[in-house]
């Protein structure tokens, strides 16, 4: 008898290539010019448990459910897809939890309905209410006089008067212009307005005011539109800059940003000019 190892120690099995949850979550980040600090801002998750998350710590998160929520908030906010990393969490935390079963319901608890019984009240109101608009429409019909008829003095009776001799016209509802490209009428001339809109994909952008204030911070969908007005200076990031069309003080901005590409810009009342 010899000891070693078994055949069945020399085989290998396929090694999971994916990147970790917490190393995907960075590597997006970082592809699209974010900060800690940044990611914290839009999403509420405190920066601590960030770093945690990144590191592929969930202790700081408080349980699965806290833990799925800020792994879909996180990935949402870099640019990912929430699900894959969702189910690769799930199979290494031993999967979603059953939901509990209700309890059967017995036949014999169930409450028999007691046979409803005729309402004689409301059948007679019916009667009733049937038998006065027969006769109320039968005294109309008889005192309207029939058509063709002779007067007292044996000439024809009397066309009755038109309410109106002429319809009344339709009021016409006025249609608004169509906004044009260059619509400098529409924003006021003594401070700088930024409209963003994303039409090619979604975009992380973070909008601030002259003295520092934040404006808006999160992400932009597809079709979704921010403006953003200021009495001096209005910065911006934008995270997917390709993805956005630009309007400064109602000029459109004819600079094109290529997909992925990060750009910080600043706009006066002076401009559409790249800052």
């Amino acid at each position: 008898m010899s000891i070693g190892n078994s055949p069945e120690d020399d085989r290998t099995f396929p090694a999971d290539d994916r990147d970790s949850i917490g190393r995907a979550l960075q590597q997006a980040r970082i592809a699209a010019g974010l900060t800690v600090e940044e990611v914290s801002a839009s999403t509420r998750v405190r920066v601590p448990i960030v770093h945690a998350i990144e590191e592929d710590d969930f202790s700081r998160c408080g349980g699965d459910v806290y833990a799925r929520g800020h792994i879909r908030t996180l990935a949402r906010a870099v640019g990912l897809d929430p699900a894959d990393l969702i189910e690769q969490y799930d199979a290494a935390h031993g999967g979603r939890p059953a939901p509990t079963p209700a309890a059967p319901l017995f036949e014999a608890e169930r409450i028999r309905p007691e046979p409803r019984r005729p309402n004689w009240t409301a059948a007679m109101v019916a009667a009733i209410v049937a038998v006065v608009g027969f006769v109320g429409f039968t005294m109309f019909d008889g005192n309207e006089a029939p058509k063709g008829t002779a007067t007292a003095d044996g000439g024809p009776a009397p066309a009755p008067e038109k309410a109106s001799s002429a319809a009344k016209p339709k009021p016409v509802k006025p249609v608004a212009p169509k906004p044009s490209e260059s619509a400098i009428a529409a924003v006021p001339q003594d401070k700088v307005t930024v409209k963003l809109t994303a039409v090619d994909g979604k975009s992380w952008i973070s909008a601030k005011a002259e003295d520092g204030k934040l404006l808006f911070d999160g992400l932009l969908l597809e079709g979704e539109s921010k403006t953003f007005q200021d009495d001096e200076r209005v910065d911006l990031v934008l995270g997917n800059a390709g993805a956005i069309e630009l309007y400064v003080n109602g000029k459109k901005v004819e600079e094109k940003f290529e997909s992925g590409q990060v750009e910080r810009l600043t706009y006066t009342k002076g401009d559409p000019e790249a800052g």
